[in-house]
């Protein structure tokens, strides 16, 4: 703050000083240098009188430049930088040869280092991933962060789980997701309105129970969300905390821990093994001959044999092996020689 005040009083002071010299040349008199003295005293009482306004208007730019260089990745600098660099170097080059024509200026060497900068500079960020090699490492942050995406946020399911405690660490919303979540609750789709709005919910009652930090975090050249969510998760060293699969898949793929909330919902599911009995209503046919397929009530799909004579009737059914997929639980059976379904 003290910083800000001394450059505007210092920019007050020279504008009345830059005022009394041309006011010096243009009308000569001896008090030429009373009058800039007196310039330049009224140029600082005018930076004073200005000086919240001012104040208010740098340390607003001054914000907003911060952060704009914070969410910028360090690979796109890199690039940024040594596009510069080459961009100067051929705009010397340039300007030498350019020198020996009639009509070669200084705006001219302006006018081609600006165009120059801009082709190189542009053209190096689009192609920012050929300068990781350059780029400093961005500091990590500290461990036990999670990232949350959209469809772990809808879900809901993370909600009862903070309430009960299993969940530790500083939860994150990244800023993207949570503009994702406005756009589904602003959308002319009532389905997706509807998810929208329980998104929102659910991250409203999620701060009672949890802190929650919203990252502002962008990188304008990524344009799917999920691409973006591994990209902070990675800068960041954070856990992806999803509900979908082919994220997580992808996540995994990066290197990345991720925390699947569906997966976990698997694997705390009761195991039935073989030679339980379970009652189960056959709703369809399965892929084989007299095959029929059922679904208890948490959805995980029974596979009876010689069981499609029972469709549309509830039958008691003898497990005969539990499978474990990507997709889920799936148990095979045969109708219980005891049952009562007729």
């Amino acid at each position: 703050m003290l910083a800000i005040r001394l450059l505007i009083l210092l920019l007050g002071l020279s504008l009345g000083l830059l005022a009394g010299q041309v006011l010096a040349q243009s009308l000569p008199s001896d008090l030429g240098l009373v009058n800039t003295l007196s310039l330049m005293l009224a140029g600082v009482l005018s930076s004073v009188l200005l000086m919240p306004r001012l104040e208010r208007l740098v340390t607003g730019w001054t914000e907003r430049l911060t952060r704009w260089y914070a969410r910028l990745a360090p690979r796109t600098v890199a690039a940024a930088t040594a596009g510069l660099i080459v961009a100067l170097l051929l705009s010397v080059l340039l300007g030498n040869l350019l020198r020996g024509l009639p009509f070669s200026s200084w705006v001219l060497s302006v006018v081609v280092t600006l165009v120059l900068a801009v082709f190189f500079v542009g053209f190096a960020v689009r192609h920012a991933d050929a300068f990781s090699m350059f780029a400093t490492p961005q500091v990590r942050r500290k461990s036990g962060q999670k990232i949350l995406d959209s469809n772990v946020i809808i879900d809901g399911r993370l909600l009862d789980l903070a309430r009960a405690g299993f969940v530790e660490g500083q939860l994150v919303v990244p800023g993207f997701v949570l503009r994702e979540l406005q756009l589904l609750a602003d959308h002319t789709d009532s389905q997706k309105r509807t998810r929208g709005k329980r998104g929102l919910n659910v991250l409203e009652e999620l701060r009672q129970v949890r802190p929650l930090q919203v990252d502002d975090w962008d990188d304008i050249n990524i344009a799917r969300v999920d691409d973006k969510l591994i990209r902070l998760a990675r800068e960041t060293g954070s856990k992806l905390l999803t509900n979908d699969t082919n994220l997580s898949k992808i996540a995994k793929l990066h290197g990345l821990e991720v925390m699947s909330i569906h997966e976990a919902a698997m694997a705390l599911k009761p195991q039935v093994q073989a030679g339980d009995h379970l009652m189960v209503t056959i709703t369809k046919g399965g892929q084989q001959q007299g095959q029929g397929v059922g679904y208890l009530e948490d959805g995980t799909m029974v596979v009876v044999e010689d069981g499609l004579k029972f469709r549309g009737k509830p039958a008691r059914v003898l497990v005969v092996n539990n499978v474990q997929t990507n997709v889920g639980r799936m148990i095979f059976a045969r109708v219980d020689q005891g049952s009562d379904a007729a």
